[in-house]
């Protein structure tokens, strides 16, 4: 029995910090652009806002692809102020949105490089979610 737990003990720890990955996606193959990416958004952020209304300066860029964690990824990047409960404004937020296979995957809050250079335009539709 001490045999069988070590030898499962030596699978689970492992010197190769890879990331487990469900596809045999190697990050370099073309990813579809998100067609329904504005959409898909709004419906996202209508939830994950703490309060989707009264948001304003709402900018987005389209999506462009960019390097994430060593995979090929369409992103878009976004530029957001939100109303806090006093009736008063944030600093405006600026989040990565990322896709992979075309859908809304996963947000980062603190863009940094990511959105260097983004194109940005007016995005009103933002600022009419309501709750």
């Amino acid at each position: 029995m001490l045999l069988l737990g070590a030898g499962l003990a030596g699978c689970a720890g492992s010197d190769d910090s890879r990331s487990i990955s469900y596809t045999d996606d190697s990050g370099v193959a073309n990813q579809p652009y998100p067609n329904n990416y504005r959409v898909e958004l709004l419906a996202f952020l209508k939830t994950y806002l703490n309060n989707p209304v009264g948001v304003r300066d709402a900018v987005m860029a389209d999506p462009v692809q960019r390097t994430v964690g060593r995979r090929l990824r369409y992103v878009s990047c976004l530029r957001f102020s939100t109303r806090d409960p006093d009736g008063g404004y944030h600093e405006p937020r600026e989040p990565a949105v990322v896709y992979v296979d075309g859908r809304l995957d996963h947000v980062v809050e603190k863009s940094g490089d990511l959105c260097a250079g983004a194109a940005y335009a007016p995005f009103p539709e933002l600022g009419k979610l309501t709750r």
